[in-house]
């Protein structure tokens, strides 16, 4: 019925149910800086996020459901094409051999789904950047051989030289969000994929709060959505742009009006950064 319900009801009319639905990510407010945005949010760090993202993690581990994001399970893999376009083009030429530099990648999910598109014999390096807890837990209870956690990008760069970072749906959950940029471009890495990121066709970035759904957990945090010409230019001096794309879901909207979340692949210029 939903499906018949799309197929003729306008898309502006769908967008503004989208945008009332107690069932859906809610967007709201538009603050003037982190730290008010904060103060009207519960925050990222919040226990009941960590606990449920864990435990969700675990059941994957274990091979109780077969995958799961922002923990959510699901009874089968939703691969993003467009992220393992970006990470298998870095593999290429070294027989399927690559080290990742995952910042904000929790408990390995996109690991997960990588190594499905691996052959067996193929070896990998993937270092998860993470908030201490959730590294602290990494360590004890799912790194091994490919997997590893750690608390700093530092920390990670010095331990293997990532050929492709990635950076998917965390750049709008960072305080400063170009200064990790700068962080990242100055490593030097080959390639670096940017998905799942909200982007608007603005002149201006906007602060608001998103509001997780109670079916999934109760949260809030703050939330930058980004003015796209804006954030690609943050990795224009060393990185050139290869390919753009649109994430699943269509529009998405906030008080200042819709916005997409998108997803870019990025090569160096040169060989030195």
């Amino acid at each position: 019925m939903k499906h018949v319900i799309k197929s003729w009801i306008p898309s502006a009319i769908l967008n503004a149910y989208r945008r009332f639905c107690s069932d859906d990510i809610r967007f709201h407010g538009q603050f003037s800086t982190w730290e008010s945005a904060r103060a009207a949010s519960s925050g990222y760090d919040d226990e009941v996020i960590f606990r449920k993202s864990r435990a969700a993690a675990l059941k994957v581990k274990k091979g109780e459901v077969a995958y799961e994001r922002d923990s959510v399970l699901f009874d089968h893999v939703e691969f993003s094409y467009p992220i393992l376009s970006g990470l298998l083009r870095s593999a290429r030429g070294r027989d399927g051999n690559v080290s990742v530099l995952d910042i904000g990648g929790s408990f390995g999910t996109t690991y997960r789904q990588f190594k499905a598109f691996l052959r067996p014999s193929a070896s990998v390096r993937w270092n998860i950047i993470e908030q201490p807890r959730v590294v602290e837990s990494g360590q004890a209870e799912f790194a091994d051989e490919e997997l590893h956690f750690f608390r700093t990008i530092g920390e990670a760069a010095d331990a293997e030289f990532p050929d492709v970072v990635l950076l998917s749906s965390v750049l709008q959950y960072v305080q400063n969000p170009y200064d990790l940029i700068r962080e990242v471009c100055s490593i030097g890495a080959r390639s670096i994929v940017v998905a799942r990121t909200p982007c608007a066709l603005a002149e201006r970035d906007i602060l608001t709060v998103q509001v997780v759904p109670p079916s999934i957990y109760k949260a809030s945090y703050p939330c930058w959505i980004f003015a796209e010409s804006k954030l690609l230019e943050a990795f224009s001096a060393r990185y050139r742009l290869v390919a753009s794309f649109q994430e699943p879901g269509g529009s998405l909207w906030s008080d200042q009006g819709p916005f997409e979340l998108r997803g870019f692949i990025l090569d160096r210029k040169s060989s030195r950064c």
